[in-house]
């Protein structure tokens, strides 16, 4: 299984952390692939249609493969089309190849890894995860899916260790390499694993840390996610007065692009059939606007969710 509790701050609150890594544009057909084909089934017809014409396109590519061997449009454009049939492995050799080609470009790599993971090659994702994090130990996607591996199988404590080992050696890696580890999101990280153990108060001690961390790092519009997170916590303990400040604290400091997604969380995590609604699978939180459930553009958004003036 995935992390518990919703997975609310990998999916959450580490959305800022990781909106870099979708803006590969081959992430954006694996992240929208369609996983759901008997919600809105298409004709017969058309869906055969569909399948042909992909198929085109990927016998296409493979012709200009054969005149170039490397040209990665074409490798883009075959795994896009095979996601898009639901031939995730079909998909491997050619992001496999992407990946060699990109040896400075992670993401093909951990596109590759999720893939494997998907397709249940545990060894064969752990692996790669960790020779992108032998080469970018604070690779913030790589850790999480690494991280979330472990836990997957049972070995939180195993996840701790690594994200211990990264934070203890963080300052030395940004000494030769200068931000390439990002403390505060990976304590995010380690928190969330405290949660996952039922380790409470270790959770709240990190995000503590993480929350003077930020304020030291940006006095004026600190961090919100380890304030938000503490938030979330103490919520789940039943402290709704204590995680009502910090959640109005937390909404004062989320950017404007965040704050629907942080309002949204943070409403189905207060609202008291939050439980039941909850036992389908968890909160969703989008990653960008315009999704189901998120205020629309214009309809003054911020009348409702902003913490009023103390």
């Amino acid at each position: 299984m995935a992390f518990k509790r919703d997975s609310w701050l990998v999916k959450g609150v580490l959305i800022v952390a990781v909106a870099a890594f979708v803006a590969v544009p081959i992430l954006f057909a694996f992240n929208g692939r369609t996983s759901s084909r008997g919600a809105d089934t298409p004709p017969v017809q058309t869906a055969a249609d569909e399948t042909t014409k992909l198929q085109g396109t990927i016998d296409g590519y493979k012709a200009v493969l054969e005149r170039e061997p490397d040209n990665q449009t074409a490798l883009a454009g075959i795994i896009e089309a095979k996601i898009k049939l639901g031939d995730l492995e079909g998909s491997v050799e050619p992001l496999e190849r992407l990946a060699a080609l990109n040896p400075d470009t992670p993401e093909y790599s951990i596109l590759l890894a999720q893939t494997k993971q998907q397709l249940k090659d545990l060894e064969g994702a752990a692996q790669i995860y960790r020779q992108v994090l032998t080469k970018n130990p604070g690779n913030v996607p790589a850790l999480e899916g690494l991280v979330a591996l472990l836990v997957s199988q049972e070995r939180s404590e195993a996840a701790v260790g690594l994200l211990r080992d990264t934070l203890n050696t963080a300052d030395q890696t940004n000494e030769l390499s200068p931000g390439s580890v990002d403390k505060l999101s990976v304590k995010l990280l380690l928190g969330q694993v405290y949660v996952e153990q039922e380790k409470y108060d270790d959770a709240l001690k990190m995000y503590d840390e993480a929350i003077a961390d930020a304020k030291a790092a940006s006095p004026t519009q600190p961090d919100f996610r380890p304030t938000l997170a503490k938030g979330l916590v103490l919520q789940e303990q039943g402290d709704e007065t204590a995680a009502k400040a910090l959640f109005d604290e937390a909404l004062a400091m989320t950017p404007t692009q965040y704050k629907d997604g942080v309002k949204k969380l943070i409403s189905e995590k207060t609202a008291p059939a939050a439980t039941a609604e909850g036992a389908n699978g968890g909160v969703e939180v989008p990653t960008k606007g315009g999704e189901a459930g998120t205020t629309e553009p214009g309809s003054n958004p911020e009348d409702a969710g902003t913490p009023p003036a103390e």
